[in-house]
């Protein structure tokens, strides 16, 4: 699913909303969990899971094209962690 179907989802599902607003709360949301995690705090949506930041270290990597060794600089990468509902639902539980 993509954002855009998203929205007409919650905008099917909530014909008192107009779409401009359900689009609006939809962005709201994304951008909080973006700037919370540009932050480095966690953002837990309960039964869905966790957002957070980990950091990776620097380390030498090797180029796969040429196999010369190259320099990587450490790093922030985003990281999510299901929930216990989730991942009960997904495993038919």
């Amino acid at each position: 699913m993509i954002r855009s179907e998203l929205v007409q989802k919650i905008a099917d599902e909530n014909p008192h909303l107009y779409q401009r607003d359900v689009e609006r709360i939809v962005n709201t949301i994304f951008e909080e969990i973006i700037e919370a995690m540009a932050n480095g705090d966690r953002v837990e949506l309960r039964g869905f899971g966790a957002f957070s930041v980990k950091k990776r270290d620097a380390r030498i990597g090797r180029n796969p094209r040429t196999g010369e060794s190259v320099s990587v600089e450490e790093k922030y990468v985003p990281f999510f962690k299901t929930g216990k509902l989730l991942r009960d639902r997904l495993n038919g539980k």
